[in-house]
């Protein structure tokens, strides 16, 4: 009931850097079908962890020259990464980032050694171990080729985790994230400062949290007005009345406004959420309220940075403020507390108009806003000629990296019928249809036939020798009666009964199951419940390789048997009985 007690003097607290990783440790994510690149220095611990099990990873160590050299983790090659050439070859816009972190440090992949390891058996969590031995450069891949509906292969995640020989100072520990694209700005707002910079109309706008929990002030004003005298500023009441949120996000709902209604920039990415447009950026007032007379503040920072343009300075400032984790309780009062930011997070803006920006590095040291260590902030901004889809992040765990919302495989389909799509658990989704709307949609369903795209549901493969061990422990139905070609609709339950989520189960093969439910939480839930039992399966995420639609309705049948072929060996959809699936592509042989 009570808490231990420690005998003898007080111990320092220990900070944890966001992320939930203690200081000199730093953790990647390396997604199926992608790749990664570290800088490393002598002494580093690598670990490289296949996380869902059954995904190779190919390795390449570059030294300080630029030369590939394994000998740099005290191994030899075995592979000439083909597996990461055919991934770059295939021109994934995903891997946009890695190749410009390539073309930086001037590496070639044209003749390189590589260490590949973990094959198609290799079990969920099994982790290799390196130590650098000297300074140089880090390629992980895991490699695959996109994933055949019947074959199971899918490329799965692996995580890095590298112990650093040398422990970073807090403040600046973190590396800068590598650009989007070539940046047209790189400008370094350092702590406690604040920085104006001119954005062209259609350029994109990267404001990053370099350390993360640390609070940046943003403001603009359209180029335009200022250059007849009017220092019309972004203004956060407008911005909440027109778009009907405490502040705009990636989607229908994404415009910043002034107070002549003209639109200045639209949020095209966001990966932290959590910000504050309520109060006024920081100004003197509050510091003298509160007993700190003199305080450094942003709306002072402001006002210094703003003087080139002709800007009137303001005793307090109106103002975005990124990363501020604020909110308003059931009482309607205000609260804050420490960013939800972790390093690297950022927020992407797209000018609507020729603007004049300024940003801060907020300098509040008297309370948890910026987690009470004071860092810095750094802008980029990109050409308008590069393309950034709108994207929010998601976090299955509090511990996982963040996943951006995509596009399904059928978006520019969807595209040609409505522009109004809507993020459903980290892809856009259409809502409607421009034609008719959602009534007549619904009526459609239930008399004729409709397309749905539903590449949001969550696939899981689950295969091995105690596949159907596993999903019979964990689903309510009985598993053993499910055959070959068989779907079954059921619930997933905790052992007290609770339900973890719902979804169809289909049974590709003897020990071959794919789970389809609606949220990424089953597969660590299974996995965990695998590892609990010690039952030999793996269970992968395929829900990146297999996007899919619906057609419902009485007609849909008919329409199907039309245009999908299916080989002798499967059933026809004439053929197709209740609860049957069968495998098949659209066209004739």
């Amino acid at each position: 009931v009570y808490p231990e007690i420690v005998a003898g003097p007080p111990r320092p607290s220990l900070v944890v850097q966001p992320g939930l990783l203690l200081p000199g440790m730093e953790r990647y994510h390396v997604p199926g079908g992608g790749a990664v690149l570290i800088d490393i220095e002598a002494g580093d611990h690598v670990t490289v962890r296949n996380l869902e099990g059954g995904q190779a990873c190919e390795l390449v160590a570059f030294d300080a020259a630029g030369r590939a050299d394994p000998g740099i983790l005290s191994t030899r090659s075995n592979s000439d990464a083909s597996g990461l050439k055919a991934l770059l070859v295939d021109g994934d816009e995903s891997l946009q980032k890695f190749r410009l972190g390539l073309a930086r440090r001037k590496l070639e992949l044209g003749r390189v050694e590589a260490v590949r390891f973990f094959d198609g058996a290799t079990a969920a969590g099994v982790e290799e171990r390196f130590v650098v031995s000297r300074p140089g450069s880090l390629v992980i891949a895991a490699p695959g080729a996109p994933m055949s509906v019947d074959s199971q292969d899918t490329t799965t995640p692996l995580v890095v985790m590298v112990k650093r020989a040398k422990v970073r100072a807090v403040s600046g520990g973190f590396e800068l994230p590598d650009p989007l694209a070539d940046p047209v700005l790189d400008v370094r707002v350092k702590s406690k400062t604040a920085e104006s910079y001119f954005v062209k109309a259609g350029d994109y706008i990267q404001i990053i949290d370099v350390d993360g929990r640390q609070c940046t002030d943003f403001q603009c004003f359209s180029a335009r007005k200022l250059d007849k005298g009017r220092d019309l500023a972004l203004d956060v009441t407008a911005t909440r009345s027109l778009m009907g949120h405490a502040y705009p996000m990636p989607g229908l709902h994404a415009k910043y406004f002034d107070q002549d209604f003209e639109p200045l920039v639209e949020v095209v990415q966001d990966t932290c959420g959590r910000h504050d447009a309520f109060a006024l950026a920081c100004y003197a007032k509050y510091y003298d309220d509160i007993g700190y007379p003199g305080h450094i503040n942003c709306s002072e920072n402001f006002n210094g940075a703003l003087v080139p343009h002709g800007v009137n300075a303001r005793a307090g400032w109106m103002a975005v403020n990124f990363f501020f984790n604020t909110g308003i309780d059931a009482h309607g009062v205000m609260f804050s507390d420490e960013p939800w930011s972790r390093p690297g997070d950022y927020v992407l803006l797209r000018a609507l108009t020729d603007i004049v920006c300024v940003s801060s590095a907020c300098p509040d040291d008297t309370t948890p806003a910026n987690g009470w260590n004071l860092t810095d902030i750094h802008v980029r901004t990109y050409s308008g000629s590069n393309t950034f889809q709108r994207a929010i992040a998601r976090r299955t765990t509090p511990e996982a990296e963040p996943k951006m919302t995509r596009e399904t495989g059928f978006h520019a389909s969807f595209a040609k019928h409505t522009r109004n799509f809507i993020e459903y658990k980290g892809f856009w989704l259409p809502q409607e249809f421009a034609k008719e709307g959602a009534i007549a949609e619904y009526w459609a369903c239930r008399e004729k036939a409709v397309v749905m795209d539903l590449s949001a549901l969550r696939k899981f493969e689950v295969t091995g020798p105690d596949a159907e061990a596993l999903m019979q422990y964990t689903l309510t139905r009985d598993v053993k009666k499910l055959g070959v070609g068989q779907v079954v609709y059921t619930a997933m339950c905790y052992e007290h009964g609770g339900m973890v989520d719902d979804g169809t189960l289909l049974r590709l093969g003897k020990d071959n199951f794919r789970w389809i439910c609606g949220d990424d939480y089953s597969g660590v839930w299974l996995r965990e419940q695998a590892e609990k039992l010690g039952l030999k399966v793996l269970v992968r995420s395929s829900t990146d390789q297999m996007h899919n639609i619906a057609v419902q309705g009485p007609n849909s049948r008919d329409i199907l048997k039309e245009i999908v072929w299916t080989p002798p060996h499967q059933p026809a959809l004439s053929e197709l009985e209740w609860f049957r699936f069968t495998i098949g592509r659209i066209g004739d042989a």
